[in-house]
């Protein structure tokens, strides 16, 4: 296949394979009233079994399969972890009480946890930085792919085959993909003849490089606080329009589809186009922008909770699913090029740890636990107000990126330099090489 169509036909892949990814985390946001119901639960318990729970092994899990990634053949571990979290799935429907089901979440996490930083390294070593917005755009539309799918196919098979068939049913054809990604995809590394080899930087050293660039620790503050208030809302959002505007699940599961689905393809797809038409090497303005869309993806969610008509916030909702993915595409491009290519895995890694543990594992929870402190005072509206709290977050995600931006380019010229310098060394080592191999040839002859 030329090199070319390979590496749009490896995006491609890579794209579906995030897509049953975060599918399991969009089924299971549709299932917590059923799963609620059928052990008795109280949302506090739901949040720790859609935050703590899952994030904390999914970020523990996620910096040694990083390690390996830098490292290793990358088409390989993602194929074991989509393997790995697949069957977690099959089991998660065949589970006896909560306990059960909170420690295959467990596993689930740890195959999860393999899938985006080796697949994002992959894609940074075929595009290069200009193109990047473009093409991470493209894999993240894998989200809104998912949420298509979920809402739509999951609501459905929830209602009408129950939550525990549904997870069976998302479980049986990730372990065919598993296979396809093996055999399919190729590790560039396999290939490479350079005489020179490049050490892999230890663990201290990759830590430290990234803590010294300004740009990348407000980054990593940018996901924290808002994996915390985001993603510790977005969970709640088909419970909220359960409890509070009555809508059934299949009926809620086809609205959020096109929401967060349909509205969330154009909007990924159009910021990685607009990013790569008229910001293309200007991650400064690319950083600022995205801080303004945060700033309005605040504002929009107050106005969904705060609706008395159910379909005004489903419009509001919709036009969330287009602004919050409109910097998708800037924001991962950015990270891969803030980092060499033997740090790219370990860096993305790291910032999901972080963000999975401060942000999804308490977010949540956080949630959960003012509903329930809310409940005396509100009834069946306490998950409303809870979540209105919440929304002002958002502003403090703006400021990091905002801050971000004013040392960004400086720190991508940094890591391009070092980059030019490395291949100047390899290059001039392979030369004396090969002429100290030449002169042992015309000596022995």
């Amino acid at each position: 296949m030329p090199k070319l169509a390979y590496k749009h036909y490896m995006l491609g892949l890579l794209t579906v394979v995030a897509a049953f990814n975060y599918l399991d985390r969009v089924v299971l946001a549709m299932l917590l009233e059923p799963i609620k119901q059928d052990f008795q639960l109280s949302d506090s318990q739901l949040g720790v079994l859609t935050g703590f729970a899952f994030t904390v092994f999914y970020a523990l899990a996620g910096i040694p399969i990083a390690r390996w990634a830098d490292r290793g053949n990358r088409n390989t571990i993602v194929s074991l972890t989509v393997a790995l979290w697949s069957f977690m799935l099959v089991l998660c429907g065949l589970v006896g009480n909560f306990t059960q089901l909170l420690l295959v979440r467990m596993g689930v996490a740890v195959g999860e946890a393999g899938c985006v930083p080796p697949a994002q390294s992959l894609i940074a070593d075929h595009f290069h930085r200009t193109e990047r917005p473009r093409a991470m755009a493209v894999y993240w539309m894998c989200y809104p792919i998912s949420v298509i799918v979920g809402y739509v196919g999951g609501g459905w098979l929830a209602e009408y085959l129950g939550w525990r068939m549904t997870f069976i049913v998302m479980g049986v054809p990730g372990i065919l993909l598993a296979i396809l990604v093996k055999f399919i995809l190729r590790e560039p590394r396999l290939k490479q003849k350079k005489m020179t080899i490049v050490e892999q930087p230890s663990l201290k050293e990759v830590l430290n490089t990234l803590w010294q660039q300004h740009s990348f620790r407000r980054i990593v503050m940018a996901f924290c606080v808002g994996y915390f208030f985001g993603m510790g809302t977005i969970i709640w959002i088909p419970t909220f329009f359960i409890r509070s505007h009555g809508m059934q699940i299949s009926e809620l599961g086809a609205w959020l589809a096109f929401s967060f689905g349909v509205c969330g393809l154009l909007g990924t797809y159009l910021g990685g186009v607009l990013t790569t038409r008229y910001a293309a090497g200007k991650e400064a303005s690319q950083m600022r922008v995205v801080a303004l869309f945060m700033a309005l993806n605040g504002i929009l969610y107050v106005l969904v909770y705060l609706s008395s008509d159910k379909y005004i916030a489903l419009a509001f909702v919709a036009m969330i699913g287009i602004v919050s993915v409109l910097g998708n595409g800037p924001v991962f491009s950015a990270i891969q090029s803030l980092v060499n290519d033997r740090m790219r895995s370990v860096a993305l890694a790291l910032i999901f740890l972080l963000a999975n543990l401060v942000g999804f594992g308490l977010g949540p929870l956080a949630v959960g636990v003012v509903s329930d402190l809310l409940a005396p005072m509100f009834g069946q509206e306490s998950l409303r107000y809870a979540l209105v709290l919440f929304c002002p977050g958002a502003l403090w995600v703006a400021f990091y990126y905002w801050k971000a931006a004013d040392t960004i380019e400086a720190d991508i010229r940094l890591v391009e330099l070092e980059a030019i310098s490395m291949s100047t060394k390899a290059d001039m080592s392979e030369f004396e090489t090969l002429n100290n191999q030449i002169l042992v040839n015309k000596r022995s002859t």
